[in-house]
């Protein structure tokens, strides 16, 4: 069996659901080995060998415990986090009122429709609370950032963002109407909105 027929056959095991707890040493393992792989060569190498699990569990681990609701968590059969993502109220563009802060799928499982799932999940929450429209920033390097075009993201804003002493500039992508939007994407998962 090739590891791309194990990861397909895997795919109708994999549900995404409201992170719990338990789920926060799988995040911060997720959250510090795509920094590592995705921004190698963009941010200074001591910077990404210096990221810690262990800090970003006891980080992940605080905001499953004041909002899980807005934290989504991709899982195999076996309750392996393969990915997440997290959203909440626009941090500062007036223009949208919520906002993906966070989405990332372990590398071994990019390009099997997982961040799809995920951000029509962080979707579906943003327009249970009341927000009708969202915005990501991504770095401008970061390759996936095509991603969100795919799913109909317009870009809608740029600047520069300090990271590890270095200017990286970031690529902002928005959705304006996501009540509508969300009819237009097929999905699977149907976890209901408290």
């Amino acid at each position: 069996m090739t590891r791309e027929t194990g990861h397909n056959a895997a795919m109708s095991e994999i549900m995404i659901r409201t992170a719990r707890p338990g789920d926060a040493r799988g995040i911060a393992r997720i959250d510090v080995e795509t920094w590592r792989t995705t921004y190698a060569g963009v941010l200074p190498a001591t910077y990404l060998v210096g990221l810690s699990v262990r800090r970003r569990e006891a980080g992940w681990r605080g905001v499953i415990m004041r909002e899980p609701r807005d934290l989504r968590v991709a899982v195999d059969g076996r309750g392996t986090v393969l990915g997440f993502g997290s959203c909440g109220p626009n941090r500062g563009e007036r223009d949208f009122t919520g906002e993906v802060f966070t989405l990332y799928v372990a590398p071994d499982w990019q390009n099997q429709g997982i961040g799809r799932r995920l951000l029509i999940a962080l979707f579906r929450r943003l327009v249970a609370s009341g927000r009708n429209s969202a915005i990501i920033w991504v770095l401008r390097d970061n390759p996936s950032r095509f991603f969100y075009e795919r799913l109909g993201g317009q870009q809608v804003s740029r600047k520069a963002l300090g990271v590890a002493g270095v200017a990286i500039e970031t690529t902002a992508y928005g959705w304006r109407d996501l009540p509508g939007f969300l009819p237009t994407v097929p999905s699977e998962d149907s976890e209901p909105e408290p």
